[in-house]
């Protein structure tokens, strides 16, 4: 530990701390029930939600959002360090990160909440009685003086300044020895495999390599939530975060490869023919199909109901005509997940069908080598490993076999049951990524000499990253929750939301955070936080933008799951 290290110390036991987090939780929960009401009255003042007025008061909805956010990631912090002290393994440093993101996230909520740069949201906007406010100020104020104690993140960020590069930053609190047994084996295959050569496929702009993905099929990767019938693992959505959240650490783009699996594997799982699940879930399970989803066009976004790619069924088969756009990993993928409008005459959702088609793997030099199919590559500024693309198509043939479930009309439907995983998958890539940037922040902290020390010895510089472990820890907290929630088989949308809001936010103030420390120099190419800052920014958008998930969330809690 630095010289320089802050004189904090824990002085509270762990009976002082937990139990100072439960009192303080009923303080928030009290909150959130009267901001729910105070949005319900401007949103719902006849006793039925308005869209218009969802609409209009869109930056309270939202605000609502985050501070639920805000209340449940501190209601997981509180279970993981329960399950800590259970397994005997609540140490100073997790009591410290407890303190301190309670102390921080209830001081936002009483003083103001960053919903992103420039956006804050702060009690008085919600219109809710002032004593109601001064009424929670005074019954968290322990915990955020406690908890905002400058000290405490300079505390934090020297305790596990030595450990930070062995996957330090507070034991992520698994308690589970098949788990931290995979999580091990992971950290290992990303520092060997991935990590040192991940920054030169960025400034290639190249693909990433074949062999690595052999390698990552061979580790059980793509078949890891498949069902051991289907040629999988059989394991559950917490493994699943586990697993993408080292890959990510090392590449965004190596976590991300999973994803397709995940998503193709979840919607033949649940909703495809016993045929469709024998000719397709083996080969995506071990890595011989690669899946890409085609879902997203030019002019439509995030509104899937206004899909216009059409699907003309003639002859035993579909002809596609339309145009996607953003589809990643296109060109190398063999099995295309594409939603398309199959009844022109149904409005929005309702005429929409998804079907699985198969396609040539493409090449350097004939990317999209299928008759009646086109692409070209669109440049970007990060998350570079598979590639984006847009894509053309006219006349494209899929057999009638490849309907999903061989019924038209459900393509929505099915798209939806796979938006859970799909978005705790991200907050899981969104977290590897935070911890990527909190580590190469570190590692430039420690080694640079600036006025004769250490970067690490400034406290500003300690503070930040400081408050960098505190913030990943919560993210990780949330979207560890949420994989709970789905293996437990509850509905989790709101909570899948959740993670991914916060995840994807604090991926970004990691890595910009980090960025600063590195100075001149992180904005030079051949430091790695270049490439990390370009690609936690997408984390914010792809997997549906923060405003989408705080919409998700807002609705879901406002309509009553509470």
């Amino acid at each position: 530990m630095s010289g320089a290290a802050s004189n904090w110390s824990p002085i509270d036991g762990t009976t002082e701390t937990l139990d100072r987090a439960s009192a303080t939780l009923i303080h928030v929960d009290r909150l959130v029930g009267i901001l729910r009401q105070a949005v319900l009255a401007a949103v719902a003042p006849d006793g039925v939600i308005d869209k218009d007025r969802i609409d209009r008061h869109q930056s309270i909805v939202h605000g609502f959002a985050w501070c639920a956010t805000y209340a449940q990631a501190l209601v997981q912090l509180r279970e993981w360090a329960g399950r800590l002290d259970e397994a005997d393994r609540l140490g100073a440093t997790e009591r410290a990160i407890l303190a301190a993101a309670f102390g921080e996230y209830l001081a936002q909520m009483v003083g103001g909440l960053w919903m992103s740069q420039g956006e804050i949201v702060r009690p008085s906007d919600f219109g809710i009685d002032p004593a109601e406010v001064e009424a929670f100020r005074t019954g968290v104020a322990d915990s955020v003086r406690l908890g905002t104690d400058p000290e405490l993140s300079v505390w934090i960020a020297h305790r596990v300044a030595e450990t930070i590069s062995e996957g330090g930053g507070g034991d992520p609190g698994l308690c589970d020895e098949t788990l931290e047994m995979v999580r091990d084996q992971f950290r290992r295959f990303t520092d060997e495999k991935i990590a040192p050569f991940a920054h030169q496929w960025h400034l290639r702009d190249e693909l990433i390599p074949l062999p690595l993905i052999a390698d990552m099929a061979e580790m059980g990767v793509f078949g890891l939530t498949i069902p051991e019938a289907d040629g999988g693992l059989g394991m559950g959505k917490l493994a699943m975060c586990v697993v993408t959240e080292e890959l990510s650490r090392g590449y965004i783009g190596a976590g991300s490869l999973g994803t397709r699996a995940e998503i193709a594997g979840e919607l033949i799982g649940q909703a495809g023919t016993p045929e469709q699940k024998a000719r397709y879930l083996p080969g995506i399970a071990s890595g011989e199909i690669l899946p890409t989803a085609v879902f997203t066009e030019p002019d439509t976004g995030s509104d899937l109901g206004a899909l216009r790619t059409r699907a003309v069924r003639e002859n035993g088969a579909y002809f596609v005509t339309g145009n996607k756009t953003w589809i990643t990993h296109a060109a190398r993928s063999d099995l295309m997940t594409l939603l398309v409008r199959t009844n022109p005459y149904e409005p929005g959702y309702r005429g929409l069908s998804m079907l699985l088609a198969d396609k040539p793997r493409g090449t350097d030099d004939e990317p999209f080598p299928a008759e009646g199919m086109a692409g070209g590559e669109i440049a970007v500024l990060g998350y570079r490993g598979m590639k984006e693309y847009e894509l053309s198509f006219e006349g494209f043939r899929v057999p009638a076999d490849g309907l999903l479930g061989g019924r038209e009309g459900e393509g929505f439907k099915q798209l939806m049951a796979t938006f859970e995983s799909a978005r705790i998958q991200t907050g899981a890539r969104a977290v590897g990524v935070a911890q990527n940037a909190m580590e190469l922040g570190f590692r430039y902290a420690r080694d640079r000499i600036q006025f004769g020390k250490s970067l690490l010895d400034f406290p500003r510089i300690a503070g930040k990253l400081g408050r960098m472990i505190v913030e990943t820890m919560a993210a990780r907290q949330l979207t560890y929750f949420a994989a709970r929630e789905k293996d437990s088989g509850r509905r989790c949308d709101i909570e899948a939301g959740m993670a991914k809001l916060l995840a994807a936010r604090t991926a970004w103030a990691n890595a910009d955070n980090a960025l600063q420390i590195h100075g001149g120099n992180g904005f030079a190419l051949e430091y790695e936080i270049s490439r990390v800052l370009c690609d936690a920014r997408i984390l914010n958008i792809f997997e549906g933008a923060a405003e989408i998930q705080a919409q998700v969330v807002a609705r879901g809690l406002l309509g009553g799951r509470n």
